[in-house]
């Protein structure tokens, strides 16, 4: 029992050393020290089993946090130019408006840097396989900052968001500190995508913790159920996407500025796909860009499968099926090259 008894001390020593290591606000310091002693008084009255793993789940948890780490933004207009030429055909309004963005922010930084800066909430409205998620993660390479994306399409409650309370075993912090924690600094781009699809019944708990993560005035102290500690999200950059506005609270929506996506041509598909889609697919396939080809004349057909279609994600399933068709003949019979014409094409296209 002895042994055992040391052993629990030990790892008790090993989460005193962490701490010391760490650098933490405070009053958490106090906090966490407050949960070490706890634990050492469970040692004596041979409860320590289960508080152990409760105290030492949260203090992982709370080492992880970034409280003070953050990147130095990139903040070149030329180079962001050409990051959103590099991944995005069209779309020059969309364009200009990041362009502008980024300019705010290199201006606010070498004119304002000892003045607070929150900058603006972009909402990115439009249907899916319009190019939404993609602009941020652009904005992302462009800064160089890590992007922490969490989806809301059918989130079901409000503690998905703000984390659970610390009475149960299994209680975690929320998405939101779980992103800051993955992504290793404080300011990372934050994209809440798709924030119009959340389940119905939790709409309402949900828009409210929109408010507060949105809000200027709130956002400096995020207090996670789980952490019950504030937490500082005013310097993480905000984005959000939704496919339409309409199950969107108004006081979510007087945070933001929205930006209305564009649909794509049948022009502008066809060039996104020939420059951007197809040799993606071609290179995770193993093919070289003369192994597969597809005839001028069967665009159309390619771009249309279904009709006429805004976005570009059926475009991209239906280029998908076709390389893979290909890339079966190719292994199996050892042919040279595809070519998908108006004669053959039935043969590799998927039939929706």
């Amino acid at each position: 029992m002895s042994d055992y008894k040391a052993i629990l001390q030990q790892e008790i020593q090993n989460l005193r050393d962490r701490i010391g290591q760490a650098t933490l606000p405070e009053e958490m310091l106090v906090k966490v020290q407050k949960d070490i002693v706890a634990l050492e008084r469970s040692v004596e009255l041979g409860s320590y089993d289960e508080k152990y793993e409760k105290v030492s789940r949260y203090i992982d948890w709370v080492l992880k946090i970034p409280w003070e780490k953050e990147t130095v933004d990139t903040l070149d207009l030329n180079r962001t130019k050409e990051i959103f030429e590099k991944h995005h055909y069209g779309m020059m309004d969309i364009k200009d408006r990041f362009l502008e963005y980024v300019s705010v922010l290199k201006l606010r930084k070498e004119q304002f840097a000892d003045k607070d800066f929150r900058a603006p909430v972009l909402l990115l409205v439009g249907l899916v396989g319009t190019g939404k998620t993609t602009f941020a993660y652009s904005l992302a390479e462009a800064l160089e900052r890590p992007l922490v994306r969490i989806p809301f399409g059918g989130m079901g409650s409000a503690k998905e968001l703000r984390g659970s309370t610390r009475l149960y075993l299994e209680s975690e912090p929320g998405r939101i500190i779980k992103g800051i924690c993955e992504s290793g600094v404080r300011n990372p781009i934050i994209l809440l995508d798709e924030i119009d699809r959340v389940a119905k019944e939790a709409n309402r708990d949900i828009m409210g913790v929109l408010v507060e993560l949105l809000d200027p005035a709130q956002n400096h102290s995020f207090r996670d159920a789980f952490i019950d500690y504030p937490v500082d999200l005013s310097h993480a950059i905000f984005l959000a996407t939704a496919n339409n506005t309409g199950d969107i609270a108004t006081a979510v929506m007087d945070r933001m500025e929205k930006i209305s996506m564009p649909s794509y041509t049948d022009h502008e598909k066809t060039v996104i796909a020939q420059k951007y889609v197809l040799p993606d697919l071609l290179e995770k396939a193993g093919l070289k860009p003369g192994q597969f080809i597809i005839r001028d004349d069967v665009w159309p057909v390619v771009v249309r499968p279904l009709g006429y279609d805004m976005g570009i994600r059926t475009l991209q399933r239906t280029l998908e099926g076709a390389v893979r068709k290909a890339t079966r003949i190719i292994v199996e019979k050892g042919y040279p090259e595809v070519v998908i014409t108006m004669e053959n094409y039935q043969i590799f296209l998927p039939q929706y």
